[in-house]
């Protein structure tokens, strides 16, 4: 079902974010369904073994199996895409298995990488299993376009960041970046999972790929994994396609489902958990046991001019820092801040309508080293909230609880 509108005159108008997220992908079959249907079907059947060449040989581009390609996972690839404003989409299982497909389908033994320092600590670990198989990685810092450009290879093949970063939300000068990418014929891809669609697009401002962990916000709910990779169609079907429908991280039909349904109140979400988020961000700031907080909607924030050129709001996600004499002071403090939340769930999981809280020391990035935590800013103190859609004073209330442990 088409999203574009005959006004009347002959003009074509493109219906907002908000309207996509409800509408687009939606093929209603014979029984004019008003929800999507969930198509749990591993393979589909063919009318003649003419069809069935036809369709192996992509002369006919209908469905053959899932693992390739399913009707409720294409709705969910097209309202994504629809929403980035990207030509293609393909899903994936989670959304390290969409990174992995990346950098695999762009490189291979002898290539180099350039990646920002500042990356999600699993993302770090996937970059260490590469270079085992002789994928050379460069990293830099996210906040300097001069040491992108510094760090080319004739080898590179891959420009990868976050913006904003997890879990200490610096921003990357997308525009400056992606402007030296494609001078040197190398493709950017960004991971636009803390912003979404909805507050940031990434390929509006040179980007050419943007990543997705479709667990996070486009769900919403923390229930189901998924993963999405968006772009050039050229890129998308000839270069990605063929290396995700070969190794198999495949969405699953019933996630799919799960992930459009969530899609349709992003918008309200993250309208909502970006307020409380900038609210609670300036309580924190004034707080005598913090030392300091990290949100790129704050006018404090290093990054904050640059953050709300490319992003709609400072997003959801808050982390600050707790005050102590050294790193074990400073790391027991932040565990009596989270051991004494009641109401804030422990989890290292973000984009929940639930607020959720973490010490990313010694979760999201105990497995990649301290020398590794260091380079990337990530000390024993910080703490990173991702703030979710609960009654602001319930959120503060129960952070002022575990501060005053500290």
């Amino acid at each position: 079902m088409g999203t574009q509108r005959d006004d009347g005159d002959g003009a074509v108008r493109q219906p907002g974010l908000d309207t996509q997220a409800v509408r687009t992908g939606i093929e209603r079959t014979a029984y004019q369904e008003h929800s999507e249907p969930i198509f749990l079907s591993s393979s589909f059947v063919f009318e003649s073994a003419a069809q069935a060449a036809a369709r192996f040989s992509g002369d006919d581009p209908g469905f053959v199996y899932s693992r390739a390609s399913n009707p409720t996972v294409t709705a969910f690839q097209n309202r994504l895409a629809a929403l980035e404003g990207a030509e293609a989409c393909v899903a994936t299982a989670s959304g390290m298995s969409a990174i992995m497909a990346v950098v695999m389908s762009l490189t291979a033994t002898g290539a180099h990488v350039v990646a920002a320092r500042e990356l999600f600590g699993a993302t770090l670990q996937m970059f260490g299993i590469l270079e085992r198989f002789g994928v050379a990685v460069s990293y830099v810092r996210v906040t300097e376009p001069d040491a992108w450009r510094a760090a080319l290879r004739p080898e590179t093949r891959l420009f990868y960041l976050e913006s904003p970063s997890n879990p200490l939300t610096t921003v990357a000068d997308l525009r400056a970046i992606s402007a030296i990418a494609r001078a040197a014929g190398v493709p950017l891809a960004v991971d636009n999972c803390a912003c979404s669609p909805i507050l940031q697009r990434p390929l509006e401002l040179g980007v050419d790929i943007v990543v997705h962990s479709a667990t996070k916000y486009l769900d919403g709910q923390g229930r189901v994994m998924g993963g999405a990779v968006l772009g050039a169609r050229a890129y998308i079907e000839e270069t990605l396609l063929p290396f995700v429908r070969t190794t198999g991280p495949t969405l699953s039909a019933f996630n799919a489902w799960v992930l459009l349904k969530g899609m349709e109140t992003l918008g309200l979400r993250m309208e909502r958990q970006s307020a409380n988020a900038l609210a609670l961000a300036g309580w924190l700031e004034a707080h005598p046991a913090v030392a300091r907080v990290l949100y790129p909607g704050l006018a404090s924030h290093p990054q904050h001019a640059l953050a709300m050129s490319q992003q709609r709001t400072g997003g959801a996600v808050v982390a600050f820092e707790v005050r102590g004499a050294d790193e074990d002071e400073r790391r027991a403090a932040a565990w009596r801040v989270i051991d004494h939340c009641r109401l804030l769930s422990i989890t290292a999981n973000l984009g929940d309508v639930k607020t959720t809280i973490t010490h990313p020391a010694s979760t999201t990035h105990a497995r990649v080293g301290p020398e590794v935590r260091a380079a990337a800013g990530i000390g024993e103190g910080l703490i990173r909230i991702a703030v979710g859609v609960e009654n602001l004073e319930d959120l503060a209330a129960d952070l002022a609880r575990g501060l005053e442990s500290a």
